[in-house]
């Protein structure tokens, strides 16, 4: 649970182009999890946000997730890896066609991301297919970050 940033992605048409990008998780009393998405289209775009709620699938290791958008459009994700330190979390579709790098902080080290697109790679997923997701102003333009939308 928690704050988690979107360090990578594979982009598709819902997250493509976004800034500032961040989870957070909060388990509910029912027992099922809200995910709060908030993200930017630009640093100077104001601040937008989508909801989503998410159920962990039975005997999965808590690994698999179905999450509901907008209470109808389903979509299931899969935790695959998660750091002894909580630090940063590996995430993919069960066909690994999409995939994320999250981290508790925004910054992450160039030997840290790469070290984390092997492991993505280990688990069957195109590390080619990701792109950086710019989580300040001065990431904006680097070496394999995404161009957000509204720049």
């Amino acid at each position: 649970m928690g704050t988690w940033h979107v360090i990578a992605h594979v982009p598709y048409f819902t997250e493509r182009g976004h800034v500032w990008a961040h989870d957070d998780y909060a388990l509910r009393p029912d027992g099922k999890i809200s995910v709060h998405y908030t993200y930017r289209t630009g640093f100077r775009a104001p601040v937008k946000t989508l909801d989503a709620v998410a159920t962990v699938i039975p005997e999965t290791g808590n690994r698999d997730w179905r999450m509901r958008f907008f209470r109808v459009v389903p979509a299931t994700q899969r935790i695959l890896e998660v750091a002894p330190d909580g630090s940063w979390m590996l995430l993919a579709t069960p066909k690994r066609d999409l995939a994320w790098i999250f981290a508790r902080k925004q910054a992450m080290s160039d030997s840290a991301y790469q070290a984390l697109l092997r492991k993505l790679s280990g688990y069957g997923v195109n590390p080619d297919k990701l792109w950086r997701v710019a989580q300040t102003p001065e990431q904006v333009g680097g070496l394999g970050f995404e161009r957000p939308n509204d720049e």
